[in-house]
C-alpha cells in the first residue's frame, strides 16, 4: 500500500510511538519561529528549563506583533528577544522585516521538514510542503531544547482539487469553500492534504493563503505536494538547492477525500463573527464598508498586494471608507516600492501600515463603533478587530479592493463589465528582492557565552503550578457557550505588552465575557477554593496563545469542564496542569450553572487507574462523569502540575 505525503513525513521524523491513528506520537522538530507576543514566555520557559543552546536545525525569533510599543513594555521585550537571540542560536528577524509566516514561507520553510510554532497560522509553510504546526510556547521551548512534539497521529483528509480559478476568484475562496464544507469544528486529529491536477494551477503563495487558514477548521496542520511549482519559487528566492520533490504515492490512501472544482467557485465571504459563517459575495452585496484592510499572514503577499494595486491603479478610495494595507514583508514592500506597485496604493488613498501583525490581532487600525470592516485576514472573531461592535467579514484581495472603489461589498467580477477595470493576472517575478539584512544571525559559539540577559521592569519569571491534588474542589467561577476562542478567555491588541507579565495579564482574563472574573478567581484563590470553568463545543478554537491557559492557571483555575475542547488549548491546558474534562452528555452540561460547587473527590486514583472521572454537584446534589483525553505522558505531565515542572524533573 502506498503512503500519503504525511505518512511519509512523519515516518522520517518520529521518535516516540507508532504511527497508528488516534495514538499519541513524538516527532522530532526540525525548525521552530516564535513571535514576539508568545515568544517573551516561551523564552522565558526555554530559560527555565536549563537548556543551554536550540538543538533545532533552525530556530526563528520574529519581531512582528507588538510593533506599535505604546509604553516601554514592548521595546523592552524587543531587547529581550534580542539578547536571547544571540545567546542561544537563534535567528532574530528585527521589527519592521515582515509577518512571520510570509518572512518564514519566503526565506526558510523547507519541503519535507517539521515545523512548530508558537503561533497558530504555522501551517502557512505547509505551502512549500512544510509539516507545520501551531503550539503553545512552552512546546515550542522544549522542541527548541532538543525535545520531541507530541500530536495525535492524524487521520489525512485529501482535498482534491480539479479545474482552474477563473478571474476573480482567488485562493482565499478556495478555503473559505473548505470552511463552509468542514465548518470550524469536528477536525481535531486530522490534517488536510491537497493534491489533485487543480494544484498545479496554483502558486504557493495561494497556497500558502490556503494552508494558512485551514488552522480556522481545526485541523492539525494543512499540507501541499512540493512540485515544479514549488521549486520555482524556491529558485525565485534564491533557495532551489533546498527543493526536495515531496508527492503521495498513486495508491496512497485516505481517511476522507473532498473534492473541489476550482472552475466552479465564485467571491466568497466569511461573516460576522465566524470564519466558519461563509456566505457568496453576490449573496451580501451591497451593504456599506466603512473600512477595508489588506494585509495579515492570510493575504499580505507580492501577489496579494500587486493585485490590489493594480485594481486600484487610477482610481481613489470611496470617500466614506478608510483604507489600509499591511505588506506582509520587507521584500514584499521593496518589490511593489521597485515596481510602483505601492505609488498606485498610494494615490489610491491606501494608509500603508507596518509589515506586521497590526490590525489583524486588533491592536491598532481598529474600526469604529458599529462599522463594517472587510479584511482579508483569518479571523473575525467578535471583538477581535479591536471593537466589539464592529461588524468585520473576511474576502478575498479581490473583493476587498472591489469595496475601496464602490464603498460597499461588491462581486469583483462586475469590476471588468461595470467598471472597465481588467482582470490583474498577476504573475511571480523570476527573482525576489533578497535582503536580509533584517535578521541577526546566530553568535560564533565561543561568543555567546558574553552575552548578558536584558531584562526590563515588565518581565516576570515563568509561573510554575503545584502538583494535582487527590481532590478537586471549587466553584463553577464562569460558564460559557460554544466557540469560546482564546480571544474571550485572555485579549489580544493592546492587552498583549504584557505577555511577558503574567501577573498583570491576568487582570484581563474573560474580559470581553465578565470583567469581574479575576478578581473573584484571585478572591477564591486567596480562600484556597479552587476555580472551574465550563464550557461548550469547541472551546479554546483560534489562536494557539499559551496565556489562555497560563492567566487563569496562575488564577487558580484547576479543571476546564466542556462538550469539547481544541487541539492547542487541550494541549495548553495540560502544560499547565489544568484539567481538561469533556461532558459525557449535552444535558450534565446543561444541568450546570454557575456558582455551583463541584468536587471530584477521587481525581488522582481515577486518572491513574484509567477510569472516568466523578464529580459531584454539591449544590444540587448530583453526581455525574466525565471524560478526558489524555495520553500516559500527558497524564503524568498533569499530576506533576504541568509541562514545567515535568520537564525539569526528568532531566
Amino acid at each position: 500500500m502506498g503512503k500519503n505525503i504525511v505518512e511519509k513525513i512523519l515516518e522520517k521524523h518520529i521518535v516516540d510511538g507508532k504511527l497508528e491513528k488516534g495514538t499519541e506520537i513524538g516527532i522530532k522538530i526540525d525548525q521552530t519561529l516564535t513571535q514576539d507576543a508568545t515568544g517573551t514566555m516561551a523564552y522565558l520557559q526555554f530559560e527555565t528549563l536549563g537548556f543551554s543552546e536550540v538543538k533545532t536545525e533552525l530556530s526563528v525569533s520574529y519581531i512582528d506583533h507588538n510593533t506599535v510599543q505604546v509604553g516601554f513594555e514592548n521595546f523592552d521585550d524587543h531587547k529581550y528577544l534580542t539578547s536571547v537571540a544571540k545567546k542561544y542560536g537563534i535567528i532574530l528577524s528585527r521589527a519592521g522585516n515582515g509577518i512571520c509566516h510570509q518572512v518564514h514561507l519566503e526565506r526558510f520553510a523547507r519541503p519535507g521538514k517539521t515545523l512548530v510554532g508558537s503561533d497558530s497560522h504555522t501551517p502557512t509553510a505547509g505551502g512549500v510542503g512544510s509539516f507545520a504546526m501551531g503550539a503553545g510556547g512552552l512546546d515550542v521551548a522544549v522542541a527548541m531544547g532538543g525535545g520531541p512534539f507530541y500530536i495525535t497521529c492524524p487521520k489525512v483528509i485529501k482535498v482534491e482539487l480539479k479545474g482552474k480559478l477563473t478571474k476573480w476568484v482567488s485562493a482565499k475562496d478556495v478555503i473559505l469553500k473548505v470552511l463552509e464544507i468542514l465548518t470550524t469544528k469536528g477536525n481535531v486529529g486530522c490534517v488536510l492534504e491537497y493534491g489533485g491536477e487543480g494544484i498545479k494551477t496554483l502558486s504557493v503563495p495561494e497556497r500558502a493563503t490556503i494552508t494558512n487558514m485551514g488552522a480556522e477548521t481545526g485541523v492539525t496542520t494543512s499540507i501541499f505536494p512540493s512540485d515544479e511549482v514549488t521549486k520555482e519559487f524556491l529558485k525565485a528566492q534564491d533557495r532551489e538547492d533546498q527543493w526536495v520533490e515531496l508527492k503521495a504515492d498513486p495508491d496512497a490512501e485516505y481517511d476522507k477525500i473532498i473534492e473541489i472544482n476550482l472552475s466552479e467557485l465564485e467571491p466568497l465571504a466569511a461573516c460576522p463573527h465566524s470564519p466558519g459563517n461563509i456566505k457568496t459575495v453576490s449573496e451580501i452585496e451591497g451593504i456599506k464598508v466603512d473600512q477595508v484592510s489588506i494585509g495579515s499572514c492570510t493575504n499580505s503577499s507580492y501577489r496579494d498586494l500587486m493585485t490590489a494595486a493594480e485594481v486600484l491603479k487610477g482610481k481613489v478610495a470611496h470617500f466614506g471608507l478608510e483604507f489600509g494595507v499591511a505588506p506582509g514583508s520587507k521584500q514584499v514592500l521593496e518589490m511593489i516600492a521597485e515596481n510602483g506597485a505601492l505609488k498606485n496604493l498610494i494615490v489610491s488613498g491606501a494608509r500603508i501600515l507596518e509589515s506586521a501583525c497590526g490590525f489583524c490581532i486588533g491592536n491598532s487600525f481598529a474600526p469604529g463603533t458599529d462599522s463594517v470592516s472587510l479584511r482579508t485576514s483569518n479571523r473575525n472573531f467578535e471583538g477581535r478587530s479591536g471593537t466589539k461592535s464592529a461588524q468585520v467579514y473576511l474576502v478575498s484581495p479581490e473583493t476587498a479592493a472591489a469595496a475601496v472603489i464602490t464603498g460597499k461589498i461588491t462581486d469583483p467580477r462586475k469590476l471588468e463589465k461595470e467598471y472597465g477595470i481588467p482582470y490583474p493576472d498577476v504573475k511571480l517575478p523570476e527573482k525576489f528582492i533578497i535582503d536580509d539584512s533584517s535578521f541577526i544571525f546566530p553568535l560564533p559559539e565561543e561568543e555567546r557565552g558574553k552575552i548578558e540577559i536584558l531584562r526590563g521592569p515588565n518581565i516576570k519569571p515563568a509561573p510554575k503550578n503545584d502538583p494535582l491534588s487527590s481532590t478537586i474542589k471549587g466553584e463553577v467561577l464562569l460558564k460559557v457557550g460554544d466557540k469560546i476562542t482564546t480571544d474571550h478567555i485572555i485579549p489580544a491588541g493592546s492587552r498583549m505588552k504584557y505577555r511577558s507579565n503574567v501577573p498583570k495579564y491576568a487582570e484581563f482574563v474573560f474580559e470581553i465575557v465578565d470583567n469581574t472574573f479575576p478578581q473573584r478567581a484571585l478572591g477564591n484563590k486567596e480562600k484556597g477554593t479552587n476555580n472551574i470553568v465550563v464550557g461548550g463545543l469547541s472551546y479554546g478554537q483560534g489562536s494557539s496563545r499559551e496565556h489562555a491557559a497560563l492567566c487563569p492557571m496562575y488564577l487558580g483555575v484547576k479543571a476546564v469542564l466542556a462538550m469539547s475542547i481544541e487541539r492547542i488549548h487541550h494541549a495548553n491546558l495540560v502544560n499547565f496542569g489544568i484539567l481538561p474534562l469533556v461532558f459525557k452528555s449535552e444535558g450534565d452540561y446543561t444541568a450546570v450553572e454557575q456558582g455551583d460547587s463541584l468536587e471530584m473527590p477521587k481525581i488522582t486514583e481515577e486518572i491513574k487507574a484509567g477510569k472516568e472521572i466523578t464529580v459531584r454537584n454539591l449544590t444540587k446534589n448530583k453526581e455525574f462523569k466525565v471524560k478526558y483525553e489524555l495520553s500516559e505522558r500527558q497524564i503524568e505531565i498533569i499530576l506533576a502540575g504541568g509541562l514545567l515542572p515535568y520537564t525539569a524533573g526528568n532531566r
